[in-house]
């Protein structure tokens, strides 16, 4: 079954009173709750919650929430569509490079330079997310980030083909867990993985958001990159916040030119700061630290 989004919209004063009932109420369930403007002009933010199971239940028990306010904006139920991933990043391949990192397929090996961070994916698999702009986007910020912090451990969120997972495990040389909710993602991961020679740095699971043991086996972490969406990526701030630890780095992408000022708010309601957006190809990275 596929995640339900339930979300309303209100006035600032109000979403942020609601955000809270509801991540008090939700606390012990783990589903992920955020709030972002929607409308600067308006003033107006939207409160997400995500579930996956007994979504009706959960609805009724938001509404019972929303009920203390008294009077309280509708609340809306929306599926999540599901994406074959894998599918989905067979978009390109053709090599990314981004200062020292290069991917690219078997077939462009020759492709590779002296003093190179080469990864290479099977052109028949999953090539990084089927953004290139995503991908080396995530790439430049992990190259900076690297530059003038010393992480010990990193979480790759929807690794997919887990490009990033490997490009951090070769420059930094430090364990990288790395998660997707494809099955079939993961596989391909776990080839990748074994084809770049980082088996004894990179573990890889299925795991829905931060819905697994593992996470908790793991955090906290010094760097977590998510290359997702933008609209599931506001919708984990919390559990970003609960599994980053303190002076880390956030880097996110898969969000469009349009839709970072939600993204950064989602985030600053964290307890985020805004280090840098770099721009590619109408796609945003963002950094952010705690």
């Amino acid at each position: 079954m596929g995640q339900t989004r339930l979300f309303l919209t209100a006035p600032r004063a109000d979403a942020e009173a609601i955000f809270k009932l509801l991540d008090a109420r939700f606390d012990d369930q783990g589903l992920p709750i955020s709030i972002f403007e929607t409308d600067e002009e308006r003033g107006l933010f939207e409160v997400s919650l995500y579930a996956e199971d007994d979504v009706e239940t959960v609805a009724t028990q938001v509404r019972e929430t929303l009920a203390a306010l008294g009077t309280a904006p509708a609340l809306t139920l929306e599926p999540v569509p599901e994406i074959d991933w894998v599918s989905h990043s067979l978009a390109g391949l053709t090599p990314v490079r981004v200062g020292r990192f290069l991917v690219h397929g078997s077939h462009d090996r020759q492709l590779r330079r002296p003093g190179d961070i080469a990864i290479e994916i099977e052109a028949g698999l999953a090539f990084g997310t089927g953004h290139h702009g995503t991908t080396a986007g995530c790439l430049q910020a992990i190259a900076r980030v690297l530059q003038s912090e010393a992480p010990r451990l990193a979480l790759d969120l929807g690794a997919g083909s887990a490009v990033l997972a490997i490009a951090i495990a070769r420059a930094a040389r430090i364990p990288v867990l790395a998660t997707d909710i494809d099955p079939v993602a993961v596989d391909v991961a776990k080839q990748n993985v074994r084809l770049n020679e980082v088996e004894s740095l990179i573990d890889a699971h299925t795991a829905t958001g931060f819905h697994h043991r593992v996470f908790s086996e793991w955090r906290p972490f010094d760097l977590i990159v998510a290359n997702i969406l933008a609209r599931p990526l506001m919708g984990l701030a919390p559990g970003m916040a609960r599994h980053l630890a303190p002076g880390g780095s956030l880097i996110l992408s898969g969000i469009l030119e349009r839709q970072r000022r939600s993204v950064i708010a989602a985030y600053n309601g964290q307890g985020f700061r805004h280090i840098r957006t770099d721009a590619r190809e109408g796609w945003v990275t963002i950094h952010m630290k705690r």
